[in-house]
């Protein structure tokens, strides 16, 4: 399947303005303090784990923010959608446990080979083909094995913070009640706001030494090219992005009466997954809750115009990015486990239940074991193994699911 045509010709300032409205610019905002609150927290958090120094966490987001604030706006314009790209959070949660033993560089190399591979999947039409590979329950249960540190870390941050943590869990749940507080204030910006009442009350804000405001001087990184790097991180980011974010991506567009050009939004995410490797940030990716956002209210004709707005708040974030890191950084810990952990129970959720509420169920459980564990062979990080040994284990005891798969798919059902 070739790229898919772009919509002609692209709307002028004076036909966007005309098909913005204040619906539009709401979702935007609502959208954008969800991209920049918990996912953000997400990226400090794996940066810490990691060992990475201030600078390198504020190039990351630089990167994630704002050269994926032009590529949103770009594919908004040219396909009339809103077509949200950012980062795939599941691909940043890999990265943690992988910088415990693969410098910097090696993982940057990694970033730039899987953008090539998602370029060449996009370009040339195989997308589908290949996000089939491997079964969703195997590749959601690997993804749950990884994010479930982000639900004991909330845990803890409970037990070791307990005045920061829980005015944030107790506000998150207060506002989850109820639908109509949900719309009004979403509960995760409602943990935020309590959090950051909480650090005040404690007084436990500790900004650095010097200036605190600082806009973006993205570092730009030289990769390192190595297979166990490669073999570790390659094929888990490139599933994570085709199949626990694309996917779901654009199964809400689709469900919002879109026709989401699949192959030109793979092809996006290649060459923006190279490009932002440039300053250390990880691959792009179609993100589902932003674009569930954009896309709950208002004409669907003029939807693309939240997502080109968006765009404009991401990179207004990115340019600030080294202010927005020094700031997070300076509060406690337990605020920023706790924001990550509440930010990533949903996604926890549905990772589990994608990964063990359908078939292949004992291949999605030898994944998670294997990803719990977290034993690096051969010097390959547990992540790729849990792929590998779910795969083994489905194929060897689960062939009936494999057969009523593959049915599923000549009748037009596509199940996986």
């Amino acid at each position: 399947m070739p790229l898919e045509k772009p919509v002609l010709p692209v709307p002028g300032v004076r036909r966007l303005l005309s098909d913005l409205g204040g619906v539009y610019a709401l979702s935007a905002l609502i959208a954008f303090l969800f991209a920049a609150s918990g996912p953000v927290a997400i990226i400090l958090s794996v940066g810490r784990m990691g060992g990475l120094s201030e600078s390198d966490v504020a190039s990351w987001m630089f990167g994630s923010f704002f050269l994926n604030g032009l590529i949103t706006i770009a594919m908004c314009l040219l396909y009339r959608q809103p077509l949200v790209l950012l980062w795939t959070i599941p691909g940043a949660v890999l990265v943690g446990p992988a910088l415990t033993h693969l410098s910097f560089a090696e993982v940057i190399g990694a970033y730039h080979a899987t953008g090539l591979l998602l370029l060449v999947l996009g370009v040339s039409g195989w997308i589908r083909r290949a996000s089939e590979a491997v079964p969703l329950a195997i590749v959601m249960a690997m993804v749950a094995g990884v994010f479930l540190r982000f639900g004991v870390d909330l845990v803890l941050a409970l037990r070791d913070d307990f005045w920061i943590a829980a005015p944030m869990v107790a506000t998150f749940f207060a506002l989850g009640v109820s639908r109509a507080w949900a719309r009004r204030l979403p509960p995760l910006l409602g943990a935020l706001a309590a959090g950051a009442a909480a650090v005040a009350l404690t007084d436990t804000f500790a900004p650095p030494a010097g200036a605190l405001f600082q806009l973006a001087r993205p570092e730009l990184y030289v990769p390192v090219f190595s297979w166990r790097a490669i073999i570790e991180l390659v094929l888990p980011l490139a599933i994570t992005v085709l199949a626990a974010q694309n996917a779901q991506g654009f199964a809400v567009l689709a469900a919002a009466g879109h026709r989401p050009p699949i192959s030109a939004v793979t092809t996006a995410c290649g060459i923006g997954s190279i490009v932002v490797a440039l300053v250390g940030a990880v691959s792009t990716c179609l993100t589902g809750p932003v674009n569930a956002i954009i896309t709950g209210a208002g004409e669907r004709a003029r939807q693309y115009t939240a997502g080109v707005l968006m765009g404009v708040l991401v990179l207004g974030f990115g340019l600030a990015a080294p202010f927005f890191t020094r700031l997070l950084l300076a509060t406690p810990a337990a605020f920023i486990a706790t924001l990550a952990g509440l930010a990533m129970l949903r996604v926890l959720e549905r990772a589990f239940v994608a990964g063990f509420g359908g078939r292949f169920t004992l291949g999605a459980l030898v994944s998670f074991v294997v990803t719990v564990a977290d034993v690096p062979i051969a010097g390959i990080g547990a992540p790729f193994w849990a792929l590998v040994f779910g795969f083994a284990a489905s194929w060897l005891l689960e062939r009936d699911d494999f057969r009523q798969r593959a049915a599923d798919s000549v009748a037009g059902g596509g199940a996986r």
